[in-house]
Order: C-alpha cells, then structure tokens, then sequence
C-alpha cells in the first residue's frame, strides 16, 4: 500500500489494511513480491495530483496489478482510468467492500470505473436529517470512520485520529467539499472508542484531523461537542496528549480556544487554516478575517499560553493578489511570529469558483511570491525557534539515537511541533530505561532551524496522565 497526501490520508489506509486483512489478504512491504500494489492518491493541488499519478506509474513497474484509490481516484473516477489504463480506479463507495474489488481485480472480473459526483448532494442539508441519514443505506461512503476494522501501518507512538469527514465552507479556490462530501461529525463515543484501542495498539498521542475540526458537532446539534471531548480523550489510559489538527480561525470559539489552551493532557497547539491575511483578498476567497483579527486571536491564545504553538498554510499568486497583499501577509506573519508555516502557490482546480476570476498571475510570478514568503518564513520560524531557547517543554519521545549520540539522547516532539508538519526537538540526558511514547521535561538550550535542542530535566514520565 502506498499513501500520498494528508494524515486524513493515512487513517483512510489503515481503514482498507484492516478490511482487506479481514478478508484474507495479506500487507507485504516489498511491490515485488505484491499480487497487487494500492495507491491512495492525494486529489488536493496540481503538485499532488502529479505525485499521485507518478505513483501509480512507479508502482506499475512492480509487476503487479495496480488500483487506486482515494481523492484523485474519488475525484476523476472515469476520466482517470481513461488516462491511467494500467491501473483500476476505485472510488470511496468501494472500501466498504475493498476485498471483493480485489478479488475481482485479480481475477480480471471486469469493473466499470465510478462518474464523479458533487458528494455534497448525498446527504441531508439540515443536522437532524443529516444525523439520521448517516449510517442509513441511504448514505454515502465516509471513508476513514471505520476504526473497528483499522490496522495502523506506520508505528510509533502517535497516531491520527479522524473527528470528521467533509466539509461544509466553500472556499474560492478549493475542491475538497465536492468529492470529499458534507460536514460529518463521528459520535463521540466512536471516537472515544477508537482512541482507547489506540492506546491499546501502544499509542500515546492522538492527533485529531478532519477537514474542519472546529465544526466538531454541528451537524450533531452541539458545537461545544468538541470542548467536552478534548478532556475526556485526555483522560483516556494510556494517553499522554491530544493535539487538534486543521482548525478555522473564523471558528475557533473562546471556549474550544480556552480548553486548547488549558493543558490538562490537551496540547496547546494551534493549526490555523489563515490561508491569507488580507482582508480584501480573503474576501475573494470566501473566507473571512484579515492581519487584524488573526493577531488578537493569537495574543488572546498566547495570554493563556505563553508558550503556544501555531502553524499555517498561506497561498500566493490567488487571482487579484497586489503587492499590498503580499505585503500585507509579510507584516501577519512577521508580527505574528508563527512556529511553522507552509508556503503554497495557487494553482487552478477545476470546478472551483476562483478558476473564473479576473486577475490572474502567470506562473513565473507566482513562483516569484512563493519564493519570497519562504525565504522570510524560513527566517522568522527559525527565529521563533530561538524565542524558545530556555524554555521548559514536554518532549514526546519517538527514537533513541543513543547507539549514535551520547547515552540518553533520544528525539521527539514538544507540545508545540505536530509529529509529522513541524520540527523535532533532540533531547539528552534521558534516563536509561525511557521508552518511546514516554515524555520527557526538559529544558531547550539551542536550535537548528526550526528544530530544538534541549536537556532532560526530570526522568521521563509514564505514557498517560
């Protein structure tokens, strides 16, 4: 199995290892010794859409029969396979039955690849009709919400954990919504649920993703669903600490903000989806805000948590960006002096409001801006690195590099670093029987770029609290 993509990604794999473990196949490392090679391909940017298609090819050479799966496949369906005749293309509505796909495709039963659909149109637009909806026979496929059948593949003490699928904002330059589908919340029990078994699976963080984590529970009725659940996956045995993953500023509630940033096993952690700071020009990407509104929003963050981490993406080159917008989005991100940012240029997605917009760049200027907000951000993140230099962190540890560094040397994350977006922090002075999953206090006395140095300064603490 190969995965492109996001962390949404990943858990939609181990949710297909898990069905097709079930039904009598077997996971192998190696593509060469594979009867056949799945490829969940990443549907969400030109650079990742040709990712995609260059694994498929890749895994072509393997000899074995190659299907792909996931938001490329979701969303071209037909046209893919057209494009790609080495490969069978399978959308969401087949996972539930992945082992029968296979079973045909090995056996050269003949299948006819899906015509994409707006998933948006598959479920109900109120929460009550929605709520009852999902689960129906009625309901679409919802990839990555069927945890009783997962099998983690990547190890190590972190694991992503999905609130939610879909999303139910329309921003100008994005795709996501039409083959991912509607806003749907996991019950909190599910997700308790499978946070337990994670643990069980050795896990001790959890790191919650969706499309939108701060519509947590609004198509179940309650938005502060969220604000309760933090604390209570916290408490879960085993656990050492949740962190929350793609979160709308325009949405971030002073409650949610004020459990974020309250500790109590929650990292305080902020991943905000700032995409631009530019009041005028978010305007034209459908979103809302501007520098103003993201600054006090950190600062009130940062008056509860002084030590808070943030991260971002932003685009460059959106139809209609000034200079003044750029300069604009220099002055948030200098200002705002974030832990992680990542640099992204627009490009066109077909059936997205913004590919009929006036105003638009040529690439060599959007390379251009792309290359000059990386060079600051590269500048102002390793500078906030330094910001931490005698600062106390919690590190999780994730391997011992003892056999190559110092005895007790391992690395890991703080609470401020996503285990697999941001930096690492390299710790020493960890006592001798530590295992991974374990945290370490320490205290930061140097940095190489964005990552952290630091010295234990207690015995790693047991995974949980």
């Amino acid at each position: 199995m190969v995965t492109l993509g996001c962390a949404r990604n990943e858990v939609d794999s181990e949710e297909l290892a898990g069905r097709l473990a079930a039904g009598g196949y077997e996971l192998v490392e190696d593509a060469d010794t594979a009867d056949a090679v799945l490829v969940n391909t990443c549907g969400f940017i030109e650079s990742a859409k040709k990712d995609s298609v260059d694994a498929i090819l890749a895994a072509t050479d393997s000899g074995a029969e190659v299907v792909a799966v996931g938001c490329m496949a979701e969303r071209y369906g037909s046209e893919l396979a057209g494009a790609l005749p080495e490969a069978t293309v399978l959308g969401f509505d087949d996972y539930a039955a992945i082992g029968d796909r296979l079973d045909d495709v090995l056996t050269g039963r003949p299948l006819v690849p899906h015509d994409p659909r707006d998933r948006r149109t598959l479920l109900p637009i109120s929460p009550a009709a929605r709520t009852a909806a999902v689960g129906t026979d009625a309901a679409p496929a919802i990839p990555g919400h069927g945890w009783l059948q997962r099998r983690r593949l990547a190890g190590g003490p972190s694991a992503a954990l999905k609130l939610a699928s879909g999303c139910d904002r329309r921003c100008a330059f994005c795709a996501i919504p039409t083959f991912r589908g509607s806003f749907v919340s996991r019950p909190p029990a599910e997700v308790l649920g499978e946070a337990q078994w994670l643990a069980g699976e050795g896990v001790t963080e959890l790191v919650l993703v969706s499309e939108n984590s701060t519509s947590y529970g609004k198509d179940l009725g309650d938005l502060r669903l969220l604000e309760r659940l933090l604390p209570q996956l916290a408490d879960v045995e085993g656990i050492a600490r949740v962190r929350v993953a793609y979160l709308q500023p325009a949405e971030l509630r002073p409650g949610l903000l004020e459990v974020i940033a309250g500790g109590g096993g929650v990292a305080p952690y902020f991943d905000l989806s700032f995409q631009h700071s530019s009041p005028a020009l978010l305007r034209r990407m459908r979103r809302f805000g501007g520098t103003d509104d993201f600054l006090a929003l950190i600062e009130r963050a940062r008056s509860l948590a002084p030590t808070a981490g943030f991260r971002t993406n932003v685009i460059l080159g959106f139809p209609g960006e000034t200079e003044d917008d750029v300069a604009e989005l220099e002055r948030f991100l200098t200002e705002g002096r974030l832990d992680a940012v990542g640099v992204f240029g627009y490009s066109d997605e077909e059936g997205t409001e913004a590919v009929g917009l006036p105003g638009k760049h040529d690439q060599a200027e959007i390379d251009a801006r792309v290359r000059r907000i990386t060079d600051l951000v590269e500048e102002l993140t390793a500078q906030r690195a330094e910001d931490r230099v005698g600062e106390r962190v919690e590190v999780l540890l994730t391997e011992d590099l003892s056999a190559e560094e110092e005895p007790g040397t391992w690395v890991g994350h703080a609470a401020h670093q996503d285990p697999d977006a941001d930096g690492t922090t390299t710790i020493s002075g960890v006592a001798a029987d530590a295992v991974p999953g374990q945290l370490a206090v320490a205290e930061v006395i140097g940095t190489v770029g964005v990552d952290l140095l630091a010295t234990a300064l207690v015995p790693a603490l047991p995974a949980g609290r």
